[in-house]
C-alpha cells in the first residue's frame, strides 16, 4: 500500500496489458495527381554514410530567404513635410495674385467712378452754361447802344 512504509510489506498488483485495436479508414483518399512537365522533376541524389548505408532521395534545394526590404533613403515624415510645404507655398502665391487682382480691380473701379464724375459733371456744365436754354434777363445789342458820360443807355 504504502512503498515507503516499513511496517507493511509492499502489495503487488496484477498488471494488464492492452493491444490497441487500428481502425481502418472510412474511405480511403487517394492523393491528388499533378501534372509535372518533363524535365521538371527533381533529380534522385544518393548519398553513402559512413557506416556503409547508400541512402537515396530527391535533392532539396535550400529555402532562400526573402530579399529583406531597403529602407529609402528619405523617410515618409521629411517627404510628407516636404510637400506640405511646397503646396503651402503654392498657396501663398496663389493668395498673392488673388491680392494683386483685388487691388488692380479697386483702381478699375476707383477709374470709372472717377470718369463718370468727370462726364457727368461736364454734363451739367454744358446744361448751365449753354446757349440754347432760356435766359432769365433781358438781351440787349451793345452795338445799337449809347454811351454817355460812362454810363449806358438802351
Amino acid at each position: 500500500m504504502y512503498p515507503d512504509s516499513t511496517d507493511r510489506a509492499p502489495v503487488q498488483r496484477a498488471v494488464e496489458v492492452h493491444q490497441p485495436t487500428p481502425i481502418p479508414p472510412a474511405v480511403p483518399i487517394a492523393a491528388p495527381l499533378v501534372p509535372v512537365q518533363p524535365g521538371t522533376l527533381p533529380t534522385v541524389a544518393s548519398v553513402v554514410l559512413p557506416d556503409g548505408r547508400v541512402v537515396t532521395g530527391y535533392a532539396i534545394e535550400p529555402a532562400k530567404p526573402e530579399p529583406v526590404a531597403t529602407k529609402p533613403a528619405v523617410s515618409r515624415t521629411a517627404v510628407n513635410i516636404a510637400l506640405g510645404g511646397i503646396g503651402f507655398a503654392a498657396v501663398c502665391g496663389g493668395l498673392i495674385l488673388l491680392t494683386t487682382f483685388i487691388a488692380a480691380l479697386a483702381a478699375l473701379i476707383h477709374q470709372l467712378i472717377i470718369l463718370a464724375a468727370v462726364i457727368f459733371g461736364g454734363w451739367v456744365a454744358v446744361q448751365v452754361f449753354s446757349a440754347s436754354g432760356h435766359s432769365g434777363g433781358t438781351t440787349v445789342n451793345i452795338r445799337k447802344a449809347v454811351f454817355k458820360r460812362n454810363r449806358f443807355h438802351g
